[in-house]
């Protein structure tokens, strides 16, 4: 298939919208969207074509519940490393959508993956972990092009996760995910429009 201007604009616009939201609304995502985001991301690349993402959808309440406190322990702790002024700043921000988003995805990296054979991955075997990031931003580009939001959650303890949620000793948490219809729609990063920091074009050099 022979890709066009069409595909071209499609991509620069899904990349222009693709937002970290935190504001989310509660009403549920639709069974056939959640279907297609689920293929999308069997679509991604992986390193040796290992395959290593392991995908658990957390609805039970309690766990939630557990996740919330625990982001809530590592976002006060986060927020005591910052001097008074900056400190002001960053508890001002709302950098995370956990109790509203009606879809909670924990990510995992299964290191005891025998898919690929460890094609790709003798000298640097981190590529299993990037390719989990990979199928997550391929999810993030879906879910865009859904009307969907994604709102990352990094401000958590894997360990800690991994023990609510009973994974494997193999499993590293990579990414936690909140999914659901944003409150509003914008073009502009949450952290541009509140000052935190601007972009900076890719440091880009010819060697």
């Amino acid at each position: 298939m022979k890709l066009t201007d069409h595909h071209r604009t499609a991509l620069d616009e899904i990349l222009t919208w693709r937002r970290d939201v935190r504001h989310f609304r509660r009403d549920p995502i639709d069974a056939a969207q959640m279907g297609r985001l689920r293929q999308a991301m069997d679509r991604a690349p992986s390193v040796g074509n290992a395959r290593p993402w392991r995908v658990l959808q957390v609805e039970d309440a309690k766990a939630r519940g557990q996740i919330i406190r625990i982001f809530e322990t590592c976002n006060a702790e986060a927020a005591d490393t910052y001097a008074p002024p900056e400190r002001r700043d960053y508890l001002a921000l709302k950098l995370a959508g956990l109790r509203e988003a009606p879809v909670h995805l924990a990510v995992f990296t299964d290191a005891a993956v025998t898919e690929g054979r460890g094609l790709g991955r003798k000298t640097m075997p981190e590529m299993l972990a990037y390719s989990t990031v990979m199928a997550i931003h391929t999810l993030w580009l879906a879910a865009r092009a859904e009307n969907i939001g994604l709102g990352w959650v990094s401000i958590l303890d894997p360990d800690a996760v991994s023990a609510v949620l009973g994974t494997p000793e193999s499993w590293a948490l990579t990414g936690y995910l909140c999914l659901g219809h944003p409150e509003a729609e914008a073009d502009t990063p949450l952290l541009h429009s509140v000052g935190w920091q601007p972009n900076r074009q890719t440091d880009w050099r010819i060697v």
